[in-house]
């Protein structure tokens, strides 16, 4: 997949710099190849649901990027929405379906793209039975109009879903409380208990197929001199075990 693609149409309002994907976004496709190639976080989010797949459901997931998960929660699922606040990310994911059904007749799943905001999905009230954010909300305090959003667009008994970083556990995470060390765990962890939100720990892998893939990836996430200390550390590295956190709650 391409990542030169210009976009033509506009950001959607309010939309934050997400500095790793917007600027290299091919560079995201190998990190998400790269992680849980096991599909443990993925195993865990239909259990969550109390699901052994999609089926029937209509499924959003917000920040959907390149829309790398589409096509996969599109094998069961009833419909998919990918929400991309960045219109050359939208463009990006548009292209990956292309050819995929879009229709409510079609045999498997309806798959779209819309160029939105986690704080305004432009969905209808209460349509949505899964919705889905992969590192998008993170940093907890400041989504609250996307959590407001949630609350308007699920259904009665529809379940959210975020993945989200453990900085405190894990060798992924020792580097990322290195990168960032004003993030503080317990905090993010208070807020989302706040909003009555639950949360699981899981323990997966990040393996990459060449040193080169997981040098250009831990460039990409992490600052210079974190890098640099990683890469002397540690100078036949291509696999990290990676700590993430499930967050969820029912409507």
């Amino acid at each position: 997949m391409s990542a030169d693609l210009d976009s033509t149409g506009s950001d959607a309002e309010g939309a934050l710099l997400s500095p790793n994907i917007w600027g290299s976004p091919q560079t995201y496709e190998t990190h998400n190849l790269a992680l849980d190639r096991s599909g443990i976080i993925d195993a865990a989010l239909l259990r969550l649901a109390g699901r052994s797949d999609w089926r029937g459901a209509t499924v959003v997931e917000l920040g959907c990027g390149t829309g790398f998960h589409l096509p996969r929660l599109a094998e069961t699922a009833r419909r998919v929405i990918g929400v991309e606040p960045h219109a050359p990310l939208a463009d990006l994911a548009r292209r990956r379906i292309a050819g995929m059904p879009s229709g409510p007749r079609s045999a498997t799943a309806a798959v779209t793209v819309v160029v939105a905001g986690a704080q305004d999905t432009g969905l209808a009230a209460a349509s949505v039975d899964v919705a889905i954010a992969r590192w998008a909300y993170f940093f907890g305090p400041g989504c609250e109009p996307g959590l407001a959003e949630l609350g308007r667009i699920m259904r009665p008994g529809g379940i959210a879903l975020v993945v989200d970083n453990d900085a405190t556990r894990s060798t992924f995470g020792s580097w990322f409380s290195a990168a960032w060390p004003d993030y503080d765990p317990s905090a993010v962890d208070r807020f989302w208990a706040r909003q009555g939100w639950q949360r699981e720990s899981l323990d997966v892998t990040w393996a990459f197929d060449s040193r080169e893939d997981f040098e250009a990836v831990l460039r990409w996430e992490f600052p210079p001199a974190v890098c640099t200390r990683i890469f002397a550390r540690e100078p036949e590295r291509t696999a990290v075990d990676y700590a993430v956190l499930l967050r969820w709650r029912r409507y």
